[in-house]
């Protein structure tokens, strides 16, 4: 019983409003009318109807259809429920109108890049609130958009967002621009809903115009990941490689890599005790033993110190008593070490350390 324009509706009374009733047969009326007798009816009723996924033009229709209307009598009234329950009855199945409301039914089912594309050729909008769509992005991502964007714009993003984030948000500026936009904030009582609103979409549809990453981790991450895993001479070789192309990005991998070397900047003491229990002790005689001859003596005394005694003094006479173990064998115990450390950090059974930048303590 949808809203399209059918045959002319009854005659107006003399207050412009139609009153429909007979005493007879039942009047003959236009789909328009019989979809606003329904509606009425559910609204009535405490029905929830979602009237505002109609196209505008069809809840224009379906208002002013409503406003012309006045009484129905009984009879009409069952006629018209009888009829739709009817149609009702009769569908199989439903499609949602358009290629916007196929993709919202396809939500999450087909790849991004393919709904983006798609509704990027058809010209449609994602439906709902878009400022909801813009209070669910990270701080990362909003920040550029109050650097960026203008003070006006700014402000309405800012007085859109959750108090905590807008507050961090306004942190994260530099000072002239953030008191800017904080004033600028007390001149947006006279700005419209609509204004507001196509503010929302032009923002939602830029942030989500953003290319689509290939990768969840950035570059840094990524090699440092790498290096983790690789050899000492390897990891070495690497870095060295990358000072002489990339100094800046060889200093941000050096941070992102965690090694055997780096437990005593970022294992807290008390929790040496705790990865030594999932450590295989043939892994960890290894590590100890050829922790000198790699440079790093400094981690192997680091863990002696944090253990018991008496296992500290266990392992020591493990270590004199190894042969001069093979590089490799070295490598592999301290991979595993750290595995074991970076697999307890993901568990949340540890928490690493972060390493202070020295660049930041001669500031």
């Amino acid at each position: 019983m949808d809203l399209v324009p059918m045959a002319p509706m009854p005659a107006i009374s003399q207050r412009g409003a139609t009153s429909l009733s007979s005493s007879g047969p039942v009047l003959k009326l236009s789909r328009k009318a019989k979809a606003a007798i329904i509606v009425r009816l559910l609204l009535n009723e405490g029905a929830d109807i979602p009237l505002e996924d109609l196209p505008e033009e069809l809840q224009a229709q379906l208002t002013q259809q409503m406003g012309k209307m006045r009484l129905v009598d009984r009879d009409t009234l069952s006629s018209v429920v009888a009829e739709f329950a009817e149609e009702v009855s009769r569908i199989g199945l439903s499609f949602p109108g358009g290629i916007a409301g196929a993709l919202t039914a396809l939500d999450g089912k087909i790849s991004k890049q393919t709904s983006d594309r798609l509704r990027k050729e058809a010209g449609v909008r994602e439906t709902g609130d878009p400022w909801a769509r813009i209070r669910d992005l990270g701080l990362e991502a909003l920040l550029p958009v109050m650097e960026n964007e203008s003070i006006e714009v700014a402000a309405v993003m800012l007085s859109k967002l959750d108090v905590s984030k807008a507050a961090e948000l306004l942190g994260m500026l530099p000072g002239p621009r953030a008191r800017q936009i904080t004033y600028a904030v007390s001149q947006t009582s006279s700005v419209t809903p609509n204004a507001v609103d196509r503010i929302g979409l032009s923002l939602a549809t830029q942030l989500s115009a953003q290319p689509l990453r290939a990768f969840d981790d950035d570059p840094v991450e990524r090699v440092g990941a790498i290096l983790n895993s690789s050899t000492s001479f390897t990891r070495d070789d690497m870095l060295e490689g990358l000072d002489e192309t990339d100094q800046g990005f060889a200093s941000a991998v050096r941070k992102a890599i965690f090694t055997f070397g780096n437990i005593p900047d970022r294992v807290a003491p008390r929790d040496i005790p705790r990865i030594l229990r999932d450590v295989e002790p043939g892994d960890l005689v290894l590590a100890i033993a050829g922790a000198e001859a790699c440079g790093m003596k400094r981690s192997a005394d680091y863990i002696l110190e944090n253990m018991s005694g008496r296992m500290a003094d266990q392992l020591r006479e493990d270590v004199q008593e190894l042969a001069k173990p093979k590089q490799a064998d070295v490598d592999a115990a301290m991979s595993v070490f750290i595995t074991i450390i970076r697999t307890m950090e993901t568990a949340g059974e540890i928490l690493l350390l972060v390493p202070e930048d020295p660049e930041e303590e001669d500031a």
